[in-house]
């Protein structure tokens, strides 16, 4: 678990619990005090440097985990950049391993259960069998509540945004503290309960829509997430409209340069945007979404062809692209040339982009529609500055990762939105809600 964001703990600030500030009030809520511990450059480094010794390739479990001695009584930690130490637990009877994080900040141990269906993180790690140890008992998810120790099935977090400021913020078990937000909460059903997951609508970048979610997408608030994660097609428009650093493709240059004014003319004649690359033949079409042909062809005629793949995905997004021009009236000329220029700023996937510090007051507002209202972010808020004058280095909060239907697209609304919007969780009633921070 917490391996997914690992590199954003070294590019991010961490919000540790801290029991000992726990406080039990009278009014049937329980708070606990949050803590920040602030970017140690030293390790930033350590991980440019091992990333640049890589090749630039990201980090991969092989790389670090190894089986402990099996006779042995001492269990060997294996360290990544003075960041998380892990190793190998047993747990059940017969027993049953795993390679855990020994994290003295989390009061609980989590490990993946085989009742674990819609985690991503359960497709990758041992999966605990209770039904195959006789000493396992049911432990109590719900204490609080049915211990009585809150009035509400409600927890809610306020993470401070100011670095000066020494109080991180405060995380309330059983309601919400009024001092800590503005206005009134906007709640909006929970879809999917494997995560608190619920439905957002479009985003709009300098306020004109991107179109991607105008359908709706999913979206996820997780505050162990640092950053702000999306489809790697909204993403890339992100950075052209931030100046962020991308990756140029070539298979998204090839496209938009031989098949780009065929599909604008399929957009033009009102086709559906889905489906203008399977039109053309750089994609299946499975009757909802575009399906890789390299994908098709693994099932059919055996090895994948891993162009077709890539031309794929970037017809996908350059379809995208020019639909989103096209509903703001511009030329054929423009929205070719703009989708052109997104060929260069695709972000790599689950990664950091570095801006232009000079540039973040020029930079736009992006905003979200959650229950048909619109929620603004700021540069201010998406833009992480690490270091002090002509040291100051600038990283944009938003990274790419891309899940496909039927489980995506979605969004992970992690720190960077819940510092803003104050974020209210309600068990009972199986919403979330928000409302503009204190």
């Amino acid at each position: 678990m917490g391996t997914r964001f690992l590199l954003l703990f070294l590019l991010a600030c961490l919000v540790l619990i801290s029991t000992a500030s726990s406080e039990q009030n009278g009014d049937g809520t329980v708070r606990i005090g949050l803590k920040k511990r602030k970017l140690d450059r030293a390790n930033r480094l350590a991980s440019q440097l091992v990333l640049k010794n890589r090749g630039g390739s990201s980090w991969s479990y092989k790389d670090y985990f190894r089986m402990k001695d099996a006779n042995s009584d001492i269990v060997p930690l294996k360290n990544y950049l003075d960041a998380q130490y892990y190793g190998d637990i047993t747990i059940g009877t017969p027993p049953q391993k795993f390679t855990a994080i020994f994290d003295t900040g989390s009061s609980n141990l989590w490990i993946p259960s085989t009742k674990c269906y819609l985690s991503i993180a359960c497709y990758f790690h041992s999966k605990y069998k209770a039904s195959q140890s006789t000493t396992y008992k049911k432990n109590g998810l719900y204490n609080m509540i049915d211990k009585g120790l809150v009035k509400e099935p409600v927890f809610s977090f306020w993470l401070n945004r100011n670095p000066q400021d020494p109080e991180g913020g405060q995380i309330v078990f059983g309601g919400m503290d009024p001092k800590h937000f503005k206005g009134e909460h906007t709640y909006v059903p929970v879809t999917h309960k494997g995560y608190w997951q619920f439905d957002m609508g479009d985003l709009n970048i300098a306020g004109k829509p991107t179109g991607y979610c105008a359908q709706g997408c999913s979206a996820i608030a997780d505050s162990g997430t640092s950053l702000l994660t999306g489809p790697s097609t909204v993403i890339t428009m992100i950075n052209h409209a931030i100046g962020a650093v991308g990756v140029a493709s070539q298979e998204c240059k090839i496209v938009v340069d031989q098949y780009g004014k065929t599909m604008l003319n399929s957009l033009l004649g009102q086709a559906d945007p889905r489906k203008v690359c399977s039109q053309i033949g750089l994609c299946g079409f499975d009757g909802s979404h575009s399906v890789s042909m390299g994908i098709k062809s693994v099932v059919e005629d055996g090895p994948s062809d891993l162009l077709n793949e890539a031309m794929c995905s970037a017809c996908e997004m350059a379809a995208v692209w020019m639909q989103s021009e096209l509903t703001q009236n511009e030329t054929q000329e423009r929205i070719l040339t703009y989708a052109a220029e997104l060929c260069d700023h695709i972000p790599m996937p689950n990664q950091q982009s570095a801006v232009n510090c000079e540039r973040v007051s020029s930079m736009p507002i992006v905003t979200f529609t959650i229950g048909g209202k619109s929620f603004d972010l700021s540069p201010q808020d998406y833009i992480f500055k690490i270091g002090d004058g002509v040291e100051t280095q600038c990283t944009s909060g938003f990274t790419a990762m891309d899940i496909p239907p039927p489980r995506g697209p979605l969004w992970i609304l992690g720190d960077i939105f819940m510092g803003t919007y104050h974020t209210v969780f309600d068990y009972g009633k199986a919403r979330v809600g928000f409302a503009k921070a204190a």
